[in-house]
């Protein structure tokens, strides 16, 4: 473990993520299983959140209760898998602001494409957490990464499944000051660029597509 890497190892995150990676399991558990472990993890990526407090009346007397404190945070889904990760954070944190980068991989240069970005505002003041399930090559985690910086974003975190160690050194080196939370720190990634033992492709497993 180190600053720049956060491996979640709570059991019930690790359980989930086991069932997850079996290939016999249905479009639709899949699915259940990462809204439920992506909403632990948010727990944890959300850990440092500043505070404040504000005076409040309880039954039996007032009090100055802890609250958070500056703007909504923002969380980003790296298209089109990043929803999977997207539904089960806001279930924890429903006032998020939400945004939307748009990447592809090209299967030839496994180097990614932009289709669409989409931000909410004032970046600056927010906590931008960015979510896709796989952190294989890092090369769209870089590129998203990069998109955000360039719309404002200072204060970043990145939130993934799976990661191997190949996107976990890629993204140190292009942004150091970017924090990783994962489940998963896999073995590495096979000759087409997907992580192993992994769990697929997890855009088509959750979406039911090949």
């Amino acid at each position: 473990m180190s600053d720049h890497l956060t491996v979640v190892d709570h059991p019930l995150v690790q359980h989930k993520l086991t069932l997850m990676r079996e290939k016999d399991t249905s479009t639709a558990v899949f699915r259940q299983l990462l809204r439920e472990i992506s909403t632990l993890l948010a727990y944890e990526v959300t850990r440092s959140l500043p505070m404040t407090t504000r005076s409040i009346e309880t039954p039996l007397c007032d009090m100055d209760a802890p609250v958070l404190s500056g703007r909504k945070l923002a969380l980003v889904s790296i298209l089109r898998a990043g929803n999977g990760l997207l539904d089960g954070m806001l279930d924890l944190i429903p006032s998020a602001r939400v945004g939307f980068v748009g990447l592809y991989r090209d299967e030839a240069t496994l180097k990614p494409v932009q289709y669409y970005c989409k931000l909410p505002g004032e970046l600056d003041n927010r906590l931008v957490i960015a979510v896709d399930p796989m952190l294989a090559t890092g090369n769209s985690s870089v590129a998203a990464v990069d998109l955000l910086k360039k719309a404002g974003a200072d204060n970043i975190r990145f939130l993934c499944l799976l990661a191997a160690p190949e996107g976990v050194a890629r993204m140190k080196e292009a942004h150091p000051d970017v924090p990783i939370v994962t489940a998963a720190l896999d073995e590495r990634l096979n000759e087409k660029g997907y992580i192993v033992p992994g769990l697929g492709d997890a855009g088509d497993r959750m979406f039911g597509t090949k």
